[in-house]
């Protein structure tokens, strides 16, 4: 049986000031880890072309921002220095989630060890987020006539606000968001459908939610489903303030494998994970990426 290939971008690097809190370390980490299986094989993301991301983003916004001509207030909003690397490593994380589709199409999922960025705009970046690389894998498929209706499903703890936004009145477009209700980005917007959680919620509540919603998914019949899995609602994150364990992400990601497979195929980006140490993030996302190629071993029947 052929491995599934996972994409990754953690061999560019984003330089960062000491004690910037984004963690850029789990990349490689997980990567090592999951290469240690010898379950998986990996490939470098390329870089994603312009075009693609021009469906989704502003000119303006995108020129500036590879030029290196954003405004001080648009660089504080997104929350990162600006260096080429920060740029090169952009385009590789939105590289990731294409590549990942593509495999999705071919053998049933894909994954990619990064991408996720869903607080990205069409015209500005926020919360680590500069270019929304689900929005643009979904513009991308529909301008080749590949899809006509996808879905979004975002556990990550943090409202998938930008990509709420870009596709608000989009009706082929199903987004869900599960996420905490006092937790960044305050201002929410308007998921198709959106369940918030009251901070420390555990792990019965949270799946309980979860299942009442994700037959909505099978209703709404989507080609393609899109899975940003963050970790960040793991007790021990300290951006996340809920209070799920190690079991309850894998019951988690079993009932979003479990509605996919056989029937929609299903792109995983790797979204958030903030905990200290870092252990807790790195073991959260390795036990994503086994359970789905464990879930999806028995292989896929691509639509003609």
């Amino acid at each position: 049986m052929r491995r599934p290939v996972l994409y990754y971008c953690d061999h560019i690097e984003i330089p960062l000031p000491e004690g910037h809190k984004f963690p850029r370390q789990k990349y490689r980490r997980l990567r090592d880890r999951l290469a240690a299986t010898g379950d998986f094989a990996f490939l470098p993301a390329p870089l994603a072309p312009l075009p693609a991301i021009l469906r989704v983003h502003d000119e303006r916004y995108v020129r500036a921002f590879l030029d290196g001509t954003l405004t001080p207030a648009e660089i504080r909003r997104i929350g990162f220095p600006w260096s080429q690397g920060l740029v090169e490593r952009t385009l590789a994380s939105v590289g990731c989630t294409l590549g990942s589709t593509a495999q999705a199409l071919e053998t049933g999922w894909g994954g990619g060890l990064a991408g996720g960025t869903h607080h990205a705009f069409r015209s500005e970046g926020s919360g680590f987020c500069i270019f929304n690389d689900i929005a643009i894998a979904i513009e991308d498929l529909r301008a080749r006539g590949r899809i006509r209706r996808a879905a979004v499903i975002d556990l990550d703890v943090h409202q998938g606000d930008g990509t709420a936004a870009i596709f608000e009145h989009d009706a082929d477009i199903l987004t869900i968001s599960l996420h905490g209700r006092n937790n960044f980005p305050f201002r929410k917007q308007r998921s198709k459908i959106d369940v918030e959680f009251d901070d420390c919620t555990g792990d019965d509540t949270y799946l309980t939610r979860l299942a009442e919603v994700l037959p909505e998914v099978e209703r709404f019949t989507p080609e393609i489903v899109f899975y940003q899995a963050g970790v960040d609602a793991l007790a021990s994150d300290r951006l996340g303030k809920l209070s799920l364990t190690h079991q309850g992400l894998a019951r988690r990601d079993a009932m979003v494998f479990g509605l996919c497979a056989g029937r929609f195929p299903l792109v995983i980006t790797l979204g958030g994970g903030y905990s200290e140490p870092i252990d807790a993030t790195v073991e959260g996302g390795y036990r994503l990426f086994v359970g789905a190629h464990a879930h999806f071993a028995s292989g896929f029947a691509p639509k003609p």
